[in-house]
C-alpha cells in the first residue's frame, strides 16, 4: 500500500511542471483572445458612435490591431483607427464624440486629413497587459 503512494507521488512530481505549463500557456491564450476580442468592441463602439452623431458619414477604411502598439516596455494596447468623411468641421465632430471619448491629443484624438476627411484614432491599454504579444 504504501508503494502505490509513493508511485502516485512520483507521478504527480513528475507531471506536475507538464500541467503547469499548459496551465500558463492557456492562460496566456486566453489573454490574448479577450485582447482581440477588447479590440473589436472597442472599434466597433467606435464606428457605432460616430454613425450615431455624424449623419452624413461615410466610413473609408477600419483598422484595429492588438499588440504593443509603441513599442516600448512589455505591454499590450488596443488599436483602433477609422477613417470617414463628412460635411461637418473638425471641432463639431469632436464636440459630438467628447460625450463618449476624452480627446488628449496623444491616445485619443481626431485629425482632419484632407477637406472634410478625417481619422479618429484611439488606443487603450489591453484588458491583460501584460499578455505575451506584448512582448
Amino acid at each position: 500500500m504504501a508503494r502505490k503512494w509513493i508511485k502516485r507521488l512520483g507521478l504527480t512530481i513528475l507531471f506536475l511542471p507538464v500541467i503547469l505549463i499548459i496551465a500558463v500557456v492557456a492562460f496566456e491564450i486566453f489573454g490574448m483572445s479577450m485582447n482581440h476580442r477588447s479590440t473589436d468592441r472597442q472599434t466597433t463602439d467606435m464606428q457605432t458612435n460616430l454613425k450615431n452623431e455624424v449623419s452624413d458619414i461615410k466610413i473609408l477604411d477600419v483598422y484595429s490591431e492588438t499588440g504593443n502598439i509603441s513599442g516600448t516596455g512589455n505591454h499590450v494596447e488596443c488599436l483602433s483607427v477609422i477613417t470617414f468623411s463628412t460635411e461637418m468641421k473638425e471641432s463639431e465632430v469632436r464636440d459630438r464624440m467628447s460625450k463618449y471619448y476624452t480627446f488628449d491629443g496623444w491616445d485619443c484624438y481626431i485629425n482632419k486629413i484632407d477637406e472634410n476627411f478625417y481619422s479618429f484614432y484611439q488606443s487603450t491599454s489591453a484588458p491583460f497587459p501584460n499578455n505575451l504579444e506584448g512582448h
